[in-house]
C-alpha cells in the first residue's frame, strides 16, 4: 500500500512539471527575423528574443514568421501567401516600419469597421481576423514597437534612418504604439508594451555614436542626444557604431543580446500563464 501511495505521489509530482507542448508563431519584422539570421547582424546578435523565450519555456516551440522591413500592411496583404501555420500562441510585433514608411495610423473605427488595409488599425484587424480563422482558440499577444535612435544598417551604411525622437509624416512612433495598445484593450488580449515599459529609452539604445566633429573632423564619441544634429555621410564616414557602442541595440534599432533578454523576459511573463 505504501509503495502504491509513493508511486501515485511520484506521478502527481511529475505531472505538475509536465507541460503541454505549445507552438508559438511569431509574426514580425526584422527584429523577429534576425533571431535566425544572425549573419545579417555580423553576429553582433548571438541570441535573439525567440531563442531566449524558448530557453526559459522549453515546452514552447517557435516558428519564425519575421520579415525584413515589413509593415503591418505588408503582412495583412500577403498573409495568405506567407504560409503562416496554425499555432497555439501568436505574437504580433510590428509597427516600427509602418511608422518609418509614413503609413497612416487611422482610428479605432478603422479597426472596428474593417475599413481595409489603408491604415495601421485596418491592417491589424485583417491580421487578427486571419489568425482567428486559423485557430479561434489561439492565444494572441500584441507587442508594441520599441523606441529607436539613429539606425545605420551594419551591412550597408546607405541604409539609415533617424530615430523616434522626431515625427515621421506628422506621426510619432509612440502614437503607433498607443494604437496597438488600444486594439489589445478593445479585444481584451495581452499587450506587451515595449515602447513604454521595457526600459528601451533613447539614452540606452547605444552607448555612443562615433561621428566626425564638424569643427575639427576628428572622430568623436557622442552620446544621445548630442549626436542628433551631427551629420553622418555614409559615403565617406566610418560605420558610427563600433562594437563597443552596443547598448540595448547594436545599430540604433535592432536589439542586442541584452536588449533581446529584456524583450524575452516580458514575453515569458505573459506566456508562462499558457
Amino acid at each position: 500500500m505504501k509503495k502504491l501511495i509513493l508511486v501515485l505521489c511520484t506521478i502527481c509530482v511529475l505531472s505538475s512539471f509536465t507541460h503541454k507542448e505549445l507552438t508559438w508563431v511569431a509574426i514580425g519584422d526584422s527584429i523577429t527575423y534576425l533571431n535566425d539570421h544572425k549573419d545579417e547582424t555580423q553576429n553582433r546578435l548571438t541570441k535573439g528574443y525567440l531563442t531566449q523565450v524558448t530557453e526559459k519555456l522549453p515546452y514552447i516551440h517557435y516558428i519564425n514568421k519575421g520579415y525584413n522591413g515589413w509593415t503591418s500592411g505588408g503582412i495583412a496583404d500577403s498573409f495568405d501567401k506567407l504560409n503562416i501555420p496554425k499555432g497555439d500562441v501568436y505574437t504580433i510585433f510590428l509597427g516600427t516600419n509602418d511608422w518609418w514608411q509614413g503609413r497612416n495610423i487611422g482610428t479605432i473605427d478603422d479597426y472596428k469597421n474593417k475599413t481595409g488595409n489603408n491604415t495601421i488599425y485596418g491592417s491589424f484587424r485583417i491580421i487578427l481576423d486571419k489568425i482567428k480563422a486559423l485557430n479561434p482558440d489561439a492565444k494572441i499577444i500584441l507587442m508594441t514597437p520599441l523606441q529607436r535612435v539613429d539606425f545605420v544598417y551594419v551591412l550597408d551604411k546607405n541604409n539609415n534612418a533617424y530615430g523616434s525622437y522626431r515625427d515621421k509624416n506628422g506621426q510619432t512612433l509612440e502614437a503607433v504604439a498607443n494604437a496597438i495598445a488600444s486594439i489589445g484593450k478593445l479585444e481584451n488580449i495581452p499587450v506587451d508594451d515595449l515602447y513604454h515599459n521595457s526600459g528601451f529609452t533613447l539614452d540606452k539604445m547605444v552607448k555612443f555614436k562615433r561621428l566626425k566633429d564638424p569643427a575639427t573632423g576628428v572622430y568623436t564619441n557622442y552620446t544621445y542626444p548630442k549626436f542628433i544634429d551631427i551629420p553622418f555621410n555614409p559615403a565617406t564616414d566610418d560605420y558610427p557604431y563600433p562594437k563597443e557602442a552596443i547598448g540595448l541595440t547594436y545599430d540604433g534599432l535592432h536589439p542586442s543580446d541584452k536588449g533581446c533578454a529584456i524583450i524575452a523576459k516580458s514575453v515569458v511573463k505573459i506566456m508562462k500563464a499558457y
